[in-house]
């Protein structure tokens, strides 16, 4: 059993970055794929991030290429969403996931175990 517990979220203005982190407990994370998502105030949980440490691929959504960055720090057992150039459309709640699975990473089913999410809140 894994627990993921997600903080560093917050109040930014456009423009500004703020870093997220997902640390793990139970087992360490680095036989998982990881994954973040978000979700904003009626809509769906949409994928934001996600990477196979295993040597695979690092995806991303179209919307925040270039802004965000999924890493992480074994010695913390720790994922990191670090998030630039906010946009007020990138407020949501933001999840961390993990998976065993090495493919379909940008799908919710995909994910074994979820964090309980940290608000993200970008003002213009």
């Amino acid at each position: 059993q894994v627990q993921l517990v997600e903080s560093g979220g917050g109040l930014v203005q456009a423009g500004g970055s703020l870093r997220l982190s997902c640390a793990a407990s139970g087992r360490t994370l680095s036989s998982y794929a990881m994954g973040w998502f978000r979700q904003a105030p009626g809509k769906e949980r949409q994928f934001v991030a996600a990477k196979n440490w295993s040597g695979g691929p690092t995806y991303y959504t179209d919307s925040v290429k270039g802004r965000f960055t999924i890493s992480r720090d074994n010695a913390k057992d720790t994922v990191y969403l670090q998030m630039n150039s906010l946009k007020p459309e990138d407020t949501a709640v933001y999840y961390c996931a993990a998976s065993k699975a090495i493919l379909g990473l940008r799908s919710i089913s995909t994910y074994d175990y979820w964090g309980q999410g940290t608000q993200v809140t970008v003002s213009s």
